[in-house]
């Protein structure tokens, strides 16, 4: 395989277009251009949990039918979706910097996304290190229920339901950021096939 097909080299295509696809983003009403960040946020960890989501159901489907390439693309998953979760948090304070003028550390999603990255940071590390497929497998499928549960208990303070994106009516941000979405899971799925390659 050529440099130029590899997986990690069109994992960093893909974030050159997600960053210049959202240089062009529509200004919304409220917050003007500084939305953009916003709409790069939400796709990033929209997609961190899409990849731990994956991990998890193919965790479980590793572990029913004992197939060694369903445990790879667990392990793999949740490698990608922990690096997609971690590097959400600096566009997040971004984001509550360039819209709000200030950091609100103690919201309590951001909090608790906080906690999640630490602890699935050295999750991620102690699986790796552990190297053992069923564990990995497991740990993946007990994370993703875990922060599915502990999200959905939590109090919305700067992420009010339902989705003001989706609920805007504005056909163009929808599209804009539903794109935003796709180019973000295209560079989760060629990090995720550079993960796989490594043993």
């Amino acid at each position: 395989m050529t440099k130029l097909k590899s997986p990690l080299t069109l994992f960093f295509a893909a974030l050159i277009a997600i960053a210049l696809l959202a240089l062009f983003g529509p200004e919304e009403r409220s917050l003007g251009a500084s939305v953009r960040i916003v709409y790069l946020h939400g796709a990033w960890v929209l997609t961190a949990e899409l990849a731990f989501i994956a991990a998890g159901l193919a965790g479980l489907a590793a572990l029913i039918t004992s197939r060694d390439r369903l445990h790879q693309w667990s392990a793999a998953l949740g490698r990608t979706g922990i690096v997609f979760w971690v590097t959400y948090l600096p566009l997040s304070l971004w984001a509550m910097q360039s819209n709000w003028n200030g950091l609100f550390l103690s919201e309590p999603r951001f909090r608790l996304a906080a906690i999640f990255a630490v602890t699935g940071v050295l999750l991620q590390v102690g699986l790796w290190l552990i190297g053992t497929d069923w564990v990995t497998s497991l740990a993946n499928l007990s994370f993703i229920v875990a922060l599915r549960a502990v999200f959905a208990t939590a109090e919305n303070i700067m992420h009010p339901p339902p989705s003001p994106i989706f609920n805007s009516g504005n056909y163009v941000i929808i599209g804009f950021f539903l794109a935003l979405n796709l180019l973000a899971v295209v560079a989760a799925y060629f990090l995720t096939r550079a993960f796989l390659k490594i043993k």
